[in-house]
């Protein structure tokens, strides 16, 4: 529990300094509990339990998590920088960035099968990672590539108004200030 929770805090900081924002990184890790979804499920499934080996399996599935849901908002991002509105700099970012999220989703899948079978002698205890892996990595990519959109749209929009609401006052214009 501690590890996991040191490893979200570390995820955080590292993705508010990458992205000079506090509030990029929460659309980002909003990702990481649709893995958690998968996970449950691909254990409750496959009837594992849950133990220290689909733990590690669900610390080393955060980092997979976190990076498509990386590429979805730098992207979207870089757009944004060249110009394109919020939605338009969303939309081609989740038609560009699909393949590439698609591609190391399904490597991860089909190389986890062979230890999700558990074949060959010890693969039973290492079974219960691979299937929270594939579980988890089913889930949130589907997931991420509805959700982290949708969060980054109302998260950047409250970012804009809190500019606004905190926005230090214009200065006086100098020939005011000449006349008094």
């Amino acid at each position: 529990m501690l590890f996991r929770s040191l490893a979200i805090v570390f995820i955080y900081l590292i993705l508010a300094s990458q992205f000079a924002s506090f509030i990029q990184p929460v659309a980002i890790m909003m990702s990481l509990p649709l893995s958690l979804i998968g996970v449950v499920l691909a254990l409750a499934f496959a009837r594992s339990t849950l133990n220290i080996f689909s733990i590690i399996g669900f610390i080393m599935l955060m980092g997979l998590v976190t990076k498509n849901a990386i590429l979805l908002v730098d992207f979207a991002n870089q757009g944004m920088r060249e110009g394109m509105g919020l939605r338009d700099a969303l939309m081609e970012a989740g038609q560009i960035r699909l393949r590439p999220i698609l591609m190391t989703t399904l490597a991860m899948i089909f190389g986890m099968l062979p230890m999700a079978i558990g074949a060959g002698s010890g693969g039973s205890i290492n079974a219960p990672m691979a299937r929270a892996v594939i579980g988890g990595v089913i889930t949130s990519t589907l997931l991420t590539l509805v959700v982290v959109p949708v969060l980054y749209t109302y998260l950047h929009a409250f970012s804009e108004r809190s500019r606004r609401w905190f926005a230090a006052p214009p200065p006086e214009p100098a020939s005011r200030a000449v006349t008094e």
